[in-house]
C-alpha cells in the first residue's frame, strides 16, 4: 500500500512552537489517540482492524512465550500491538495444600495495553529522514510515504520507542499513519472504530489530554499506581499525539519511562558547533596575521 502526502516537513521546534506550527497548507486540528488501559480487555480487535484496513500481512500463530501475545511488538507489519502483562502471585502445590487454598485462583491482575506509534511533537524519525519520506500531515500526525522511502533505516535508530522497522517484502519502513486516508474523508481510524470498550479514543489532542486528566482523577483511588503517559508537553518528545492512562509504571508495559528523542537538541548542538568553528577560524586568522607581521 502506498501513502503519499505532498506536504512540507515540520522542523524541530520547542514543544509549544511545534504544536502551534503549520503542518501543511490544509492545517487541521492536531488529531491523536488516548488509550485508557483500564477499559482494555485484550480482544485484539484493534490489531485485526488495523491489518485489515491497511492490508498488512498476518503475524502468524507462532507461540511467542509472551502470554496471549502472538504479535510480540510493534514492527513494519504490526502497527498496533496489544501487550498482555500478568501480575499474579505464584504458589507451588505444597503451599496450596498447606494453606488449604486447593484449586483457588491465584491473586493478581492482568494489565493490557494497546500500543501504537506516538506521533511525537519532536519526531526524531522525521528529523533524520534523508529523502523526505517522513512528513508531518495536516492533522499533526507523522506519516511515512512508502513510495519515497528508500529503506535506509535512519528512522529506526531515531525513534526512542522502537516503533519503526523494515517491511521486508517492500524494502521500506512502516508504521501507523493514524489511518490518514480515513481522516481525509472524515472517518476515525480503524482501530478506534473497532474497539468495543472505547479503550482507544480518537480526537483532537488537546481535548484528549484534558479527558485523560479527568479520567485519571476518577480512577486514581481505585488504582493506586495509575498515571498518564506522554501527556506532558515538556517531556523528552514534547508530548505525544498518542497518550495513555496506565495502571503501573511505563516500563512494566515495555515502554521507556523517560523517552528523549535523539534529535531534540540538534539546534543547540549546531549552534554550539557554529560558535566553536567561528572561534577556531578567528584563532587561525589571528595566528596567520601575527605570523605575517613578525
Amino acid at each position: 500500500m502506498t501513502t503519499f502526502i505532498d506536504l512540507t516537513r515540520l522542523p524541530s521546534l520547542t514543544s509549544a512552537e511545534a504544536e502551534a506550527a503549520t503542518y501543511g497548507a490544509d492545517k487541521q486540528q492536531r488529531m491523536g489517540f488516548f488509550t485508557d488501559t483500564t477499559l482494555c480487555i485484550g480482544c485484539k480487535a484493534c490489531e485485526v482492524a488495523c491489518k485489515e484496513w491497511n492490508e498488512l500481512p498476518q503475524d502468524g500463530y507462532n507461540f511467542t512465550g509472551m502470554s496471549y501475545d502472538n504479535t510480540g511488538e510493534l514492527n513494519g507489519y504490526s502497527w498496533r500491538h496489544v501487550a498482555f502483562v500478568e501480575q499474579f502471585e505464584r504458589t507451588d502445590a505444597s503451599t496450596a495444600l498447606s494453606t488449604g487454598s486447593g484449586g483457588s485462583a491465584p491473586k493478581g491482575r492482568w494489565l493490557m495495553e494497546s500500543d501504537v506509534c506516538k506521533h511525537c511533537t519532536h519526531a526524531g524519525c522525521l528529523d533524520v529522514c534523508p529523502t523526505g519520506a517522513i512528513i508531518r500531515s495536516e492533522f499533526g500526525t507523522v506519516v511515512i510515504q512508502e513510495d519515497v522511502c528508500n529503506g535506509c533505516g535512519y528512522c529506526v535508530v531515531a525513534c526512542p520507542f522502537g516503533v519503526i522497522t523494515e517491511q521486508t517484502q517492500e524494502g521500506t519502513m512502516g508504521k501507523c499513519t493514524l489511518c490518514y486516508d480515513r481522516l481525509k474523508v472524515g472517518d476515525e481510524p480503524a482501530c478506534a472504530k473497532a474497539c468495543p470498550t472505547d479503550s482507544i479514543q480518537f480526537g483532537p489532542v488537546d481535548e484528549l489530554r484534558e479527558r485523560a486528566e479527568r479520567r485519571l482523577n476518577q480512577v486514581h483511588q481505585r488504582f493506586e499506581g495509575a498515571q498518564l503517559y506522554l501527556t506532558n508537553k515538556d517531556d523528552g518528545i514534547g508530548g505525544g499525539g498518542s497518550t495513555w492512562l496506565l495502571l503501573d509504571r511505563p516500563e512494566v508495559y515495555g515502554l521507556p519511562p523517560d523517552p528523549i528523542v535523539p534529535t531534540k537538541y540538534l539546534p543547540e548542538m549546531w549552534k554550539a558547533a557554529g560558535v566553536a568553528m567561528a572561534m577556531l577560524a578567528g584563532g587561525v586568522i589571528f595566528a596567520t596575521v601575527a605570523g605575517v607581521r613578525k
